[in-house]
This record gives C-alpha cells, sequence and structure tokens, in this order.
C-alpha cells in the first residue's frame, strides 16, 4: 500500500511539472503573436507604399505631360476669337455719339462684307475679309466673317453705338457666324433681316462651271 501511495504522488508531482513547463512553453507564443501581427502590418503598409509610389509618380508625369502639352499647343481659332472678345474697347477721341445703328452683312461665296451705319445711312464703321488680312479662299470661310464683324463692331462700339439692327444679304458660308460675332463683340441686336434678293425668272444665270 505505501508503494502505491509513494507511486501516485510521483505521478502527481509529474503531472504538475509537466503542466507548468506546457504553461510556460505557450506563454511565448502567446506574447509573440503580437509581434508577428506587427511584423505583418509594416510588411502591408510597406507593400502598399510600394504600390502608391509608381501611381503617384504617374500622375505627377501626366500632370507635367498635360502642361508641356498646353504650352506647346498652338491657340486655336477659339482661343484668339476669346482674347479678342475680352480685351476692353476704348472710345476714340472725337467720336460720334451714335447710340443706335444698322449692320449690313453681305456674304457671298468669295468674300464677307460688314458694315454699320446710323439710321439714316451714314457709313459709321466697315471691314472686310481682305481688310483683315485674309487670301484667296480664305476669305469666304466662317472665321473670316466672324473676324470681320468683331472688327466692324468694335469700331462701331468705340463710337458709342450700344443697339443694332442686322441685315443679313447673299449665300455666303458666313451668314450666322457674322451674326453671333456683333453679338458677342457687346452689340445688342433688336432685330434680324434677311434682304437677299430672290429672282422671278429675271436674268440669266452663269453657266455651270466644268471642272
Amino acid at each position: 500500500m505505501s508503494e502505491k501511495v509513494n507511486n501516485e504522488k510521483v505521478n502527481e508531482t509529474a503531472k504538475a511539472v509537466s503542466l507548468e513547463a506546457a504553461e510556460e512553453v505557450k506563454t511565448p507564443k502567446v506574447e509573440a503573436a503580437p509581434a508577428a501581427e506587427k511584423k505583418e502590418v509594416v510588411e502591408e503598409e510597406l507593400a502598399t507604399a510600394t504600390v502608391a509610389s509608381p501611381v503617384a509618380e504617374k500622375e505627377a508625369t501626366t500632370v507635367e505631360e498635360v502642361v508641356e502639352e498646353k504650352k506647346s499647343r498652338l491657340p486655336t481659332a477659339a482661343d484668339l476669337l476669346a482674347d479678342d472678345v475680352v480685351e476692353p474697347i476704348k472710345r476714340k477721341k472725337g467720336s460720334k455719339n451714335v447710340p443706335v445703328g444698322i449692320a449690313f452683312v453681305k456674304t457671298t461665296f468669295n468674300n464677307t462684307i460688314v458694315s454699320i451705319t446710323d439710321m439714316r445711312g451714314n457709313v459709321i464703321s466697315w471691314s472686310s475679309a481682305g481688310r483683315c488680312n485674309f487670301k484667296g479662299s480664305r476669305k469666304s470661310t466662317a472665321f473670316a466673317a466672324t473676324t470681320v464683324a468683331q472688327d466692324a463692331a468694335r469700331t462701331a462700339i468705340s463710337h458709342g453705338m450700344s443697339e443694332v439692327e442686322v441685315r443679313v444679304q447673299g449665300p455666303g458660308a458666313g451668314r450666322e457666324s457674322a451674326v453671333r460675332a456683333i453679338q458677342s463683340s457687346g452689340l445688342s441686336i433688336s432685330v434680324i433681316k434677311d434682304t437677299t434678293a430672290i429672282p422671278h425668272n429675271g436674268c440669266r444665270p452663269p453657266k455651270r462651271r466644268r471642272v
């Protein structure tokens, strides 16, 4: 009986020792877990930083390329027209005080002429495609008509004109663009009339071109 008791005591002490050793083994693992998690978080942050840096570099390069393209890009017709409209119009010395007038827009297949007069027909300002340094086939374009109308409207505004009646004549390509340019230059349009003459079987038209 005494030997059995001694064996049981030995077994209990061995179990206690083994449990203490197991707890000591488990405790470092529990303490090591946060360190491992910290390492994983640091590695993830480094990975995101390495991924984000090329993206940031690409964005910077794209912004620089856009800026360089804007600098190198030649000004378009719209940019030039916008610059012209923004410039202030100063009144000339000895200018006529004519607040209301008539704008005659004559557009043909070869040229565009804009004349602005007072209500009696006295010419205050005029302009044409040739006067605005357009030559050849460029004289009949819509851009030429816009430039011509703005040139004539600026001179009229310098004489104190603020309201105008537009009379359009001819089948040219710059009809609408000339009217829009007059309005955008600062003149208010009260009436738009089309005074293109329509033949009632009158003169014989010229022969067709053989191209």
